[in-house]
C-alpha cells in the first residue's frame, strides 16, 4: 500500500465537525474524503461510493475476513463501519490526502496504524451545555435521544487528550481557521 498523509477527524455530535470538514475541503484542493464503508440502509438520496459504500452485513463480514479495512468496528448490533483501504489507496494514487471523518474509536486504531502519517484531530463544542444547546437547535432530538448523544458525547470528550490536536469551535471562522493552519503545517 502506497502511502501519504492522513487527516483524521473526529468529534462528539452538535461540535460542528460536517460544517468544519467542508469548510476545509472547499480550501483545500489537495485533501479528498474518504468515503467509508458501512452496513446501514441508504437515506434518500445517498449514493453508493459518493456518500457510502453501502454493503450488506454478509458482505462487509467477508471484506473484514480478506483484511481489506484499516479499521472497522461493529457500532451498533449488525451496523458495521469501516474504512476501506482501497478507499486511502484511491485517494493516495491521485496524488491528495485523505480526509477522514470518523469515530472517536476508529480516530484512534488509524492512528495507530499510521503513526508517522496520521494527524488526528479532535473537534469540541464549547462546554457540554453549548453542545446540548446546537444539538437540541437542530429540532430532530426527541429528549430521550437527545440525553444519549450528550451523554455518548462526555464520554468521547474522555478521548481528546489523546489526540494530537483538539480544535475548539467557538467561533466558526476562527475553527476553521485553526484546523486550516494543522492542516497545512502537517501535509506541506
Amino acid at each position: 500500500m502506497a502511502t501519504g498523509k492522513l487527516i483524521v477527524i473526529a468529534a462528539p455530535s452538535g461540535s460542528g465537525k460536517t460544517t468544519l470538514v467542508k469548510r476545509l475541503l472547499e480550501v483545500c484542493p489537495h485533501l479528498s474524503f474518504s468515503i467509508s464503508a458501512c452496513t446501514r440502509q441508504p437515506r434518500p438520496g445517498e449514493v453508493h461510493g459518493k456518500d457510502y459504500y453501502f454493503y450488506s452485513e454478509d458482505e462487509f463480514r467477508a471484506l473484514i475476513d480478506k483484511d481489506a479495512f484499516v479499521e472497522w468496528e461493529m457500532v451498533y448490533t449488525g451496523k458495521y463501519y469501516g474504512t476501506l483501504k482501497s478507499e486511502l489507496q484511491r485517494i493516495w494514487d491521485t496524488g491528495h490526502s485523505p480526509l477522514i471523518d470518523i469515530d472517536v474509536q476508529g480516530a484512534l486504531a488509524i492512528k495507530k496504524k499510521f503513526p508517522d502519517i496520521a494527524r488526528t484531530i479532535f473537534i469540541e463544542a464549547p462546554s457540554v451545555e453549548e453542545l446540548r444547546r446546537r444539538l437540541k437547535a437542530r429540532g430532530t432530538e426527541t429528549e430521550e435521544t437527545l440525553e444519549e448523544r450528550v451523554n455518548k458525547a462526555v464520554h468521547e470528550l474522555r478521548f481528546a487528550q489523546y489526540f494530537e490536536r483538539i480544535v475548539i469551535n467557538e467561533n466558526l471562522e476562527e475553527a476553521t481557521a485553526e484546523l486550516l493552519k494543522v492542516v497545512e503545517e502537517f501535509t506541506r
